[in-house]
C-alpha cells in the first residue's frame, strides 16, 4: 500500500495528499473511519472517490447509487477535464476559505464543492445529449445541497462557493475560472425572455453574500459585488459595484479579488 500512495504522489499531488490527510484523520477519529475509508482509502484515485461521493449523495428511491455511479465512471473515464477541474476547485476551497484547513474537507464536508462537482456531471451529461437524466441530476443536486444550477450553463475550474445556500445560476449564464462567490447568489434573468438571457461572470471575480447579477449582462475580470448588491448593468473590469440597483463605487482594491476574499469597501478603493 505505501508503495502504491508513493507512485500515486508522483503522478498525482492532490490526491496523494488527501490520501494522506485520510490515514491521519482515522487515526485522530476512529469512529469516522468507516465514512472516510469508504469515502477516500478504498479508492485509487481522485476520480473513483468522486464517483462514490457524488452517486451517495445524489441517490434516492428513483436512482439507485450503483447506477448514478457507472454514470459517473463514465463521465470521468470520457472527460479528463471532470477531475481536473476538481482539483482545481480543491484548490481554490483550500486557499480562499479560512475555514478549510486540509484537501480532505471539501471531498467529505463542503457543499458547495461536492455541488458543483454534481454540476460538472450534469453539464457533462447535458453535452452529450442526455437531457433528462441531467435534469434529474440538476433536481437532485437542489434538493441535496440547496445549490441549482443548470446544467447548460458553463462555469470554469478554481471554483469556490462558500456556504452555499441558495445558489442560483441560470441556464445561460457564464461563469469564468478562479470565480469565489458566498451564499444566497443568483445569476439569473430579468423576465420570461428566452435565448441567451444569463450573467456572463469574467475570471476572478468575487461576488458577495445575497448578492443578484440579473440579465444578459458582463461582470469584467477580477470585479467585486459586494454583499446584498442587485447588478442590473455591465460592470466594468477591476471594478466594485455596491448598492441596489448596483453602482460602481471605486476599484476592486486589489489583483484578483477572488483570492483575496476581500470583502470590505475601503475609503481609498
Amino acid at each position: 500500500m505505501a508503495e502504491t500512495r508513493a507512485k500515486l504522489a508522483s503522478v498525482d499531488p492532490v490526491w496523494a495528499r488527501i490520501v494522506k490527510e485520510a490515514d491521519e484523520a482515522v487515526a485522530k477519529e476512529p469512529l469516522l473511519g468507516g465514512m472516510v475509508h469508504y469515502s477516500i482509502l478504498h479508492h485509487a484515485s481522485l476520480e473513483r472517490a468522486l464517483s462514490y461521493r457524488i452517486s451517495l449523495k445524489l441517490a434516492n428511491g428513483e436512482m439507485t447509487e450503483q447506477i448514478l455511479r457507472e454514470i459517473c465512471d463514465e463521465a470521468f473515464d470520457a472527460d479528463p477535464n471532470l477531475a481536473m477541474a476538481a482539483r482545481a476547485d480543491i484548490m481554490a476551497v483550500y486557499e480562499r476559505d479560512p475555514a478549510c484547513h486540509r484537501f480532505l474537507q471539501p471531498l467529505l464536508f463542503f457543499k458547495g464543492f461536492q455541488a458543483i462537482q454534481c454540476y460538472r456531471l450534469g453539464n457533462w451529461l447535458w453535452r452529450q445529449g442526455r437531457h433528462d437524466l441531467s435534469y434529474f441530476v440538476q433536481m437532485r443536486c437542489s434538493e441535496a445541497f440547496g445549490v441549482d444550477i443548470h446544467p447548460a450553463a458553463k462555469i470554469g475550474k478554481g471554483i469556490m462557493i462558500d456556504h452555499a445556500h441558495s445558489i442560483v445560476i441560470g441556464e445561460t449564464a457564464v461563469v469564468g475560472d478562479n470565480v469565489s462567490m458566498l451564499h444566497s447568489v443568483t445569476l439569473g434573468g430579468t423576465g420570461k425572455e428566452e435565448e441567451d438571457r444569463h450573467p456572463k461572470i469574467g475570471d476572478g471575480v468575487l461576488i458577495g453574500a445575497g448578492a443578484k447579477v440579473l440579465g444578459n449582462i458582463r461582470v469584467g475580470n477580477c470585479s467585486r459585488v459586494a454583499a446584498g448588491s442587485v447588478v442590473l448593468s455591465e460592470v466594468p473590469p477591476c471594478k466594485t459595484v455596491a448598492g441596489v440597483p448596483a453602482r460602481i463605487v471605486g476599484e476592486a482594491g486589489c489583483e484578483q479579488p477572488s483570492i483575496s476574499m476581500d470583502q470590505i469597501l475601503h475609503s481609498g478603493d
